[in-house]
């Protein structure tokens, strides 16, 4: 892959990655679109990681706070039962409201269940634009529907188990190319009763350790084949534009969310979907 391609996949990324509208799927559309040779799994996994990057610089001080407070209710709960074995008493109660990184652990399982159960059937969908372009189609269902359902009325502090889990749901069908991440797990925060921004804050959140892991893999095989070296250079490229230009589209989607609604982007899944499925029909592929 030349220098040029994987910067302007690295932008393509950046910008779809947050943005409802399927960063994988662009990713298998665009190149296919162009006559360009599929940047591979490895190329997918790396820019994904600058847009996890972008993810924890953006939310930075969202992450430190997560973490001590989840530290706090470790420190909590020990003391608990230590008084409770001493003497006999748990004392006074803490909080009744769930750490959300916790919840942020439990909607990652979904995903890296199904990406482990299932990798050989998500690794072949990536070769079949049809299936892509289909798959935008149902991102754009979800968006314009759970638009229409969601009550939207709670914020962040008001999370609980189930929903991390749902979420955690749309985040492991989103490995498909064409179900757009970010968008299933809005939608999913909707359906939930989340609000736009509170949804997409969570969203973000719950995509960092997810996509850190999934490229982790794909860099640890390809270490172990010796073949990192000659793509280092269209990676690092790749993952520096993707981290800034998805910085960027964080910025930009949260400021949309705070008074606009996600049929935008519903119609353009549903448009672009649409196109690319005419084109493999007349092209034949």
């Amino acid at each position: 892959m030349g220098l040029l391609q994987a910067l302007l996949l690295g932008i393509l990324q950046g910008a779809t990655e947050f943005l409802p509208i399927s960063s994988s799927g662009h990713l298998v559309l665009v190149p296919w679109l162009l006559g360009w040779e599929s940047p591979g799994l490895l190329f997918d996994a790396v820019v994904h990681w600058g847009t996890a990057a972008a993810i924890i610089v953006y939310f930075r001080a969202h992450w430190v706070s997560l973490i001590r407070e989840a530290l706090a209710s470790l420190r909590c709960t020990l003391f608990n039962r230590t008084r409770a074995v001493v003497g006999g008493s748990s004392g006074a109660a803490g909080s009744d409201r769930t750490p959300l990184l916790w919840l942020i652990a439990v909607g990652t399982l979904p995903g890296a269940l199904a990406g482990y159960l299932f990798e050989d059937f998500f690794e072949s969908m990536f070769g079949r634009p049809a299936a892509a372009a289909s798959f935008l189609l149902v991102t754009a269902a979800l968006l314009a529907v759970s638009e229409w359902m969601g009550r939207r009325a709670r914020t962040l502090d008001g999370v609980r188990w189930l929903d991390a889990l749902l979420v955690g749901v749309g985040q492991a069908l989103a490995i498909l190319p064409g179900i757009s991440r970010s968008g299933a797990t809005l939608a999913a925060g909707l359906a939930r009763g989340l609000k736009r921004e509170p949804a997409a804050v969570f969203s973000f959140l719950l995509a960092t350790p997810i996509i850190l892991g999934a490229g982790l893999l794909k860099v640890v095989g390809l270490l172990s084949g010796g073949g990192l070296a000659a793509q280092g250079p269209a990676l690092l490229v790749g993952f520096v534009t993707a981290a800034a230009v998805g910085f960027g589209s964080i910025r930009l989607l949260l400021r949309y969310l705070q008074r606009h609604r996600l049929y935008v982007f519903a119609v353009y899944c549903a448009l672009f979907g649409t196109l690319c499925l005419i084109l493999t029909w007349v092209r034949g592929g």
